[in-house]
């Protein structure tokens, strides 16, 4: 099994943006950490110092997803939130959602399909996200993105020690 770990981010198209990831736990963990609130509180969390002390998921079609961050250590101005539905679920193998960040103005939904694949006795994650036109997709990949998530994705291994 490839023990490399590291997130990879790549575009494809005008709108999509590409993550891959391994983790060495089994697709069902990985799966049961992006849908569970009490998990997805422990690490979706990106940089240092931030919490979420709201948590919805409701993992079933059409049930509603809502994060709320914020960051104690600079105040009221480091709260944002997420807001989404799930519109297709296979249990341990395929999440499809929608999601709009509030900061504070929502952002045009982004539409996420992820992949939970069996790879030796870890996971390889895809994240396919489509979003609406050029612009956004290039708004989102200047706010460090990719730094939060791997940050994220890093306490997201440790949940499930090897």
């Amino acid at each position: 099994m490839n023990t490399m770990t590291k997130m990879t981010l790549k575009t494809e198209g005008d709108t999509q943006i590409v993550v891959t990831r391994r983790f060495k736990a089994k697709p069902e963990a990985i799966y049961r950490a992006h849908t569970e609130p009490e998990l997805i509180q422990k690490w979706l969390l990106g940089p240092e110092g931030w919490t979420m002390p709201v948590c919805i998921s409701e993992p079933r079609p059409g049930g509603r997803i809502r994060y709320e961050w914020e960051n104690a250590a600079k105040g009221k101005a480091s709260r944002f939130h997420l807001t989404g539905e799930y519109l297709e679920l296979e249990p341990f193998h395929r999440i499809v959602h929608v999601e709009r960040m509030f900061l504070p103005d929502p952002t045009p939904d982004n539409h996420i399909e992820t992949l939970f694949d069996r790879d030796g006795d870890g996971t390889l994650m895809t994240m396919r996200m489509r979003l609406p036109d050029a612009a956004t997709r290039a708004q989102m990949l200047s706010t460090n993105m990719e730094q939060g998530m791997e940050m994220s994705y890093v306490r997201l291994e440790s949940l499930f020690p090897a």
